[in-house]
């Protein structure tokens, strides 16, 4: 091998190293921001997961505003956010299979679009205009829940499940809103 290839390998490898650190580096910052969390709850047979990142209000306006109304939100930040369900479910009465869904909402005043699209995707926005970066011919299940007003402040965004009477309440909830997602089992 001649010493200009030689150099032009080490040249080239450098790049890359320094790329993957640049890289890590990046993602760690972003994400001490609005860092991850995996959600698992098991209601009779059926076991979900959720995985998101929680952004922080941090004195901000949310709804409205940093998410505006009416439009696509990744529901969190960073990465979609996943929905998994090990067994086939009915959200709001209508059947979802069991599998892996990218969960996105359509945030309003008082009602939100709530969204499982069988898309997996990298990132939750494009990075080229800031667009979400679901695929509407993914969409596998839209319902509209109303919006609950809170009186106290949820600091972090936050998903979370509770079992009420036979269903099973998927919470999404930050600053004053919260919006519940009932599901139950497929009989």
């Amino acid at each position: 091998m001649s010493k200009l290839l030689k150099r032009l390998l080490i040249i080239i490898i450098g790049i890359v190293i320094i790329g993957i650190a640049g890289i890590s580096i990046l993602k760690s910052k972003t994400k001490a921001h609005s860092p991850e969390q995996t959600v698992t709850h098991a209601s009779k047979e059926t076991n979900f997961t959720v995985f998101y990142n929680r952004p922080i209000k941090n004195g901000r306006k949310i709804f409205g505003e940093l998410v505006p109304f009416d439009k696509v939100w990744r529901t969190g930040a960073n990465e979609a956010t996943t929905f998994t369900t090990d067994k086939s479910i009915l959200v709001d009465g209508t059947e979802l299979k069991a599998g892996t869904y990218t969960l996105w909402t359509i945030p309003g005043k008082d009602s939100w679009k709530v969204i499982f699209n069988k898309g997996q995707y990298n990132w939750g926005v494009n990075f080229t205009d800031g667009t979400p970066s679901r695929n509407p011919e993914y969409d596998i299940l839209t319902i509209e829940v109303p919006v609950q007003h809170l009186l106290n402040v949820v600091e972090q965004f936050s998903i979370y499940f509770q079992e009420a009477n036979n269903f099973t309440i998927m919470f999404l909830a930050w600053d004053q809103t919260a919006i519940a997602i009932p599901i139950t089992s497929k009989q």
